[in-house]
């Protein structure tokens, strides 16, 4: 299985229109990433269809969402809803 970065690299870049190249755990969603909240919305949608599986469906919850500002805060959001590499 692909690791969580790498898979999260893929999606946001096709999400949002960012070269891979320019997303890293410690990349701002907002100041470095150009994130408005409505593709936050979006871009967590796909996250969770990618990450969901026919055993658990992941649904990431408001709160959370809002504590999430970098790809790692992601990251860790993910590991803390059972999500491993």
């Amino acid at each position: 299985m692909m690791p969580i970065l790498k898979r999260l690299k893929q999606i946001i870049a096709e999400q949002l229109g960012v070269d891979e190249e320019l997303i890293t755990p410690s990349s701002s969603f907002v100041d470095d990433l150009n994130v408005e909240p409505s593709d936050l919305a979006e871009l967590v949608t796909a996250i969770e269809q990618e990450f969901s599986t026919p055993k658990r469906k992941l649904q990431i919850h408001d709160q959370d969402i809002k504590r999430i500002t970098t790809v790692q805060d992601l990251i860790d959001c993910l590991r803390d809803y059972g999500v491993e590499t």
